[in-house]
């Protein structure tokens, strides 16, 4: 896997963000949106790509991604949860 074969993108119809590897979906983040809050209660990253910082590549992409939106975030979510725990340039997006 090279970087150039990781994409992300928001698929609202599913009501999540994904990552992508080729055409494989390896990873996804559910958001439901309400009163300008996305909900986030769920990560999920294949086994198949634990450990290669996929996770992480989608977070930062979901959370810029509701940031511009003008969003808040409830990270139900433990991974995203954890993240923006660690990042604290995310913390203002905590509703």
């Amino acid at each position: 896997m090279t970087t150039s074969d990781v994409t992300t993108r928001d698929n609202p119809d599913e009501g999540r963000f994904e990552i992508l590897v080729g055409d494989e979906v390896a990873g996804f983040t559910i958001y439901s949106v309400e009163d300008g809050v996305a909900t986030m209660p769920h990560t999920v990253v294949e086994k198949a790509y634990d450990g290669q910082g996929l996770g992480s590549r989608l977070a930062v992409y979901a959370l810029d991604t509701l940031r511009e939106r003008g969003l808040k975030v409830r990270p139900l979510c433990p991974f995203i949860k954890g993240y923006i725990d660690r990042h604290e340039e995310y913390a203002d997006l905590v509703a």
